[in-house]
C-alpha cells in the first residue's frame, strides 16, 4: 500500500502509458501535422518561421516541465503537441526547403534519435519512462521526443509519397506495425522499453499520414478538410480526453 504522503517521490512526471495514453499520442501527433502545415502553409509562414515559433513554445514547455515538483497532465501533453508540431516543420524545412530528401532526412534523424536514446541510457543507466524524475531524465526524455517526432514526419512522408503508397497504404502499414508491437508485447517477454520507444516512434508516421491525409487535396489522395478546422477537433479531443478520463503519473521505479 502507497501511503499518500509518499505519492509525490514516487511518481514519475510522464503518464501511465494505457490504451488512453496511445489514444492521445495519435490524436496529438495527428494535431502537429495539420497545425504544422496550417502555419507553414495556409499562413504562408514557411517552414523557418514556423519552426522557429513552435521551438520558443517547446522550449517553455520543457523548462516549465523540468521545474515542475509533479506531473500535470495538461501541460505534458501541451509539450507533446509542441514536438509533434515542432518536427513537422523541422522535417518538412530539412526534407523540402534544404532538398535534402524525404529518404535523406529520415536516415540523418534516425541517427539522431539513436545517439540520443544511447547517450541518455549510459548517462542515466536507463531509459525507461517511469524514471523520469531528476532534470537529466527529463532532458533526455523530451530531446529524444523531439527526434522521433521529427523522424515520424520525414518517414510518414517517405513512405506516402516517395514510395508511392498514398496516404491510405502507409497508414496500414505504420498502424500494421503497432499491431506487430501490441502481439510482441502480449506475447512475447521482449524488453517492455524498446517496445515502448518502437511504439513511441511508429505513431508519429501513423499521425503525419493521417494528418496529411485529413488535410491534403483530394487530386493527392487527401480529404481536402480545413487544416484550421482538423487542428481544433483534434485539440478539442485531446482536452476531454483530459477532462473526462484524467490519466495518472506513471509509477516510478524504486
Amino acid at each position: 500500500m502507497i501511503n499518500d504522503k509518499n505519492t509525490e517521490q514516487i511518481l514519475s512526471k510522464v503518464p501511465e502509458v494505457t490504451l488512453l495514453f496511445w489514444i492521445i499520442k495519435i490524436a496529438a501527433t495527428t494535431l502537429g501535422e495539420t497545425a504544422g502545415d496550417a502555419f507553414s502553409m495556409s499562413l504562408n509562414l514557411g517552414y523557418l518561421i514556423s519552426s522557429v515559433i513552435f521551438a520558443v513554445f517547446f522550449i517553455v514547455l520543457v523548462v516549465f516541465q523540468i521545474r515542475a515538483k509533479s506531473y500535470h497532465p495538461f501541460f505534458y501533453w501541451a509539450t507533446i503537441i509542441a514536438t509533434t508540431t515542432l518536427g513537422t516543420t523541422i522535417a518538412d524545412f530539412v526534407d523540402r526547403s534544404l532538398g535534402i530528401g524525404y529518404l535523406g532526412g529520415s536516415l540523418i534523424l534516425s541517427a539522431l534519435l539513436a545517439v540520443s536514446l544511447f547517450i541518455w541510457s549510459l548517462s542515466c543507466g536507463s531509459i525507461a519512462v517511469n524514471t523520469i524524475q531528476s532534470p537529466k531524465n527529463e532532458a533526455f526524455y523530451w530531446l529524444t521526443i523531439m527526434f522521433s517526432q521529427t523522424l515520424g514526419t520525414a518517414l510518414g512522408d517517405w513512405t506516402a509519397d516517395t514510395q508511392g503508397l498514398g496516404y491510405t497504404g502507409a497508414m496500414l502499414i505504420f498502424g500494421g506495425l503497432l499491431v506487430f508491437l501490441i502481439i510482441l508485447y502480449f506475447g512475447t517477454k521482449a524488453s517492455r522499453t524498446m517496445l515502448f520507444w518502437a511504439a513511441f516512434i511508429l505513431t508519429r508516421p501513423l499521425g503525419a499520414v493521417l494528418g496529411d491525409f485529413l488535410d491534403k487535396p483530394i487530386a493527392q489522395g487527401g480529404l481536402d478538410l480545413s487544416r484550421a478546422g482538423a487542428s481544433i477537433v483534434l485539440f478539442t479531443f485531446i482536452i476531454l480526453s483530459l477532462i473526462i478520463f484524467k490519466p495518472k503519473a506513471e509509477k516510478a521505479l524504486h
